[in-house]
């Protein structure tokens, strides 16, 4: 699934998600979204398919953050969907997110996609250098302004956006 990489400081660790954290990762994105996240379009990009690449952040004790990214097309090109990003709440405003979301990122430039769709805010998504994607096209509604795209190579994100088994 993942290759390793570890981020460590004084009170946290990031690495690759194995098996074993499939529970608390599964705890800690349904405490983050609840149930309603099963309503949301990204989650028909996740139904069905296995993530690609996936990070998470502990303490000594359990698993605090995580983070995945999934094999997607977006129209023809072969790229990879980012999220759920889930920081457990007390650890929440720390940086945790933006330090899960750059393994994954570093870990994507490494693969052979066009590159990575999100659908989040803006304000937050564009210092990783994510933009606008208004020609990708969901399979759901979505606030389009919500739609964002960071190129890997010179590809576009235009067209249907569709899982990629």
């Amino acid at each position: 699934m993942s290759h390793a990489l570890a981020l460590t400081t004084a009170d946290r660790r990031i690495d690759a998600e194995t098996p074993a954290d499939a529970a608390g990762v599964a705890a800690l994105v349904a405490a983050a979204f609840g149930p309603g996240r099963f309503a949301k379009t990204a989650e028909r990009l996740r139904e069905g398919s296995n993530w690609r690449v996936g990070f998470v952040a502990r303490d000594e004790a359990a698993v605090i953050g995580s983070v995945r990214l999934w094999p997607i097309r977006v129209g023809e090109t072969p790229a990879l969907f980012l999220g759920p990003i889930a920081v457990d709440a007390t650890r929440r405003s720390g940086g945790l997110g933006a330090e899960l979301v750059e393994a994954c990122l570093e870990r994507a430039r490494t693969l052979d996609v066009g590159g990575v769709l999100l659908v989040g805010d803006a304000a937050y998504f564009e210092r990783f250098g994510f933009r606008p994607a208004p020609e990708a096209v969901l399979p759901g509604p979505v606030d389009r302004r919500r739609v964002m795209w960071l190129a890997a190579r010179d590809a576009e994100a235009k067209g249907p956006v569709r899982i990629d088994r």
